[in-house]
């Protein structure tokens, strides 16, 4: 089987009143009330799109959202419609609000990063002193990001300046907390049942006729960090790397590798072994979080397969 990986589409569905080309996806608009999302196989790390795509990411991480969409829809509506391919979700239009709420469970990624370096308040959330590298906060805080225009890097943000620039009312952003806190939970348990540890994660939210929904992806590698529970308790206490199920192993080895996203770095070469262990590690992070096994759709002609399913369903 050929490992074609889609990193552009140009797609003219019926109805079509634009697109929108992101980072990972490219979100189609059909009439003004519903989205193609398609999950493409690119993939960024640093804000930055990297040269080639992996094959079977989007179909993962597409399958990935649609399970806890389904897994999360008694919390709260969320804009998912129906997944007419592996690699598409069509879901409600909704106003998105223009910040990423980001929870964390841990103090790792960016977090620990700021605190080695002294900081001790983050989006307004106070730090103790005297954490650690993967310490487990005793109760997970809230660090929103504010979401950035293309090619420009997501910023912290407080609830207060949240409030103050009025990107949310007070009732909405105290719905977007307790949908954030809930969500987070139920993650939680879902990745506990499967041996893992849900570290962070971020979701977006919009409004479509006035009610809040869920949008977007969610507790996928591109959107969360995943520890193995086992073995946690000692790498912690011995102060080792944790065995991390999240996309870090990417930013990991462009960093190793002299890059950071940074002006005038370049994008180490990605040979065809690194982009077969980084979809290799996308597929063990399906199977241990759904549970279930990867089936790999066939890829050999991808644009004509999604063309054809969404024209379909859109029918």
């Amino acid at each position: 089987m050929t490992k074609e990986a889609l990193t552009k589409t140009d797609f003219h569905f019926q109805g079509q009143q634009s697109v929108y080309h992101g980072k990972v996806r490219d979100v189609y608009n059909i009439g003004g009330e519903k989205l193609v999302m398609v999950a493409t196989d690119r993939i960024s790390a640093f804000d930055v799109v990297l040269p080639k795509g992996i094959p079977y990411k989007g179909q993962m991480l597409n399958q990935i959202a649609a399970k806890f969409l389904d897994a999360t829809a008694d919390i709260c509506p969320n804009w998912k419609l129906a997944t007419p391919d592996p690699m598409v979700t069509v879901g409600v239009l909704c106003e998105g609000f223009p910040v990423e709420m980001i929870v964390r469970g841990y103090l790792c990624g960016s977090a620990w990063r700021a605190y080695k370096s002294g900081v001790r308040e983050i989006c307004g959330v106070k730090l103790p002193e005297g954490m650690r590298e993967n310490q487990k906060f005793d109760t997970p805080i809230i660090t929103p990001t504010t979401k950035a225009e293309q090619g420009l890097h997501d910023e912290d943000i407080s609830k207060e300046e949240i409030l103050k620039q009025g990107l949310a009312t007070p009732e909405e952003y105290a719905v977007l907390e307790k949908y954030t806190l809930a969500l987070f939970k139920r993650g939680t348990e879902i990745a506990a049942e499967r041996g893992l540890i849900l570290v962070d994660t971020k979701y977006e939210f919009g409004k479509h006729d006035s009610v809040i929904y869920l949008m977007d992806e969610i507790h996928t590698p591109d959107s969360s960090r995943y520890f193995y529970s086992e073995g946690y308790e000692e790498h912690f206490a011995k102060g080792e790397p944790q065995r991390q199920l999240s996309k870090e192993f990417v930013r990991e080895w462009l960093m190793d590798n002299g890059f950071q996203g940074k002006a005038g770095q370049q994008v180490p070469d990605m040979t065809e072994e690194i982009v077969a262990s980084i979809s290799n590690r996308y597929i063990e992070l399906y199977e241990h979080i759904t549970g279930e096994k990867f089936v790999k759709e066939e890829n050999d002609h991808i644009a004509e397969r999604i063309e054809r399913n969404v024209a379909a369903y859109l029918k």
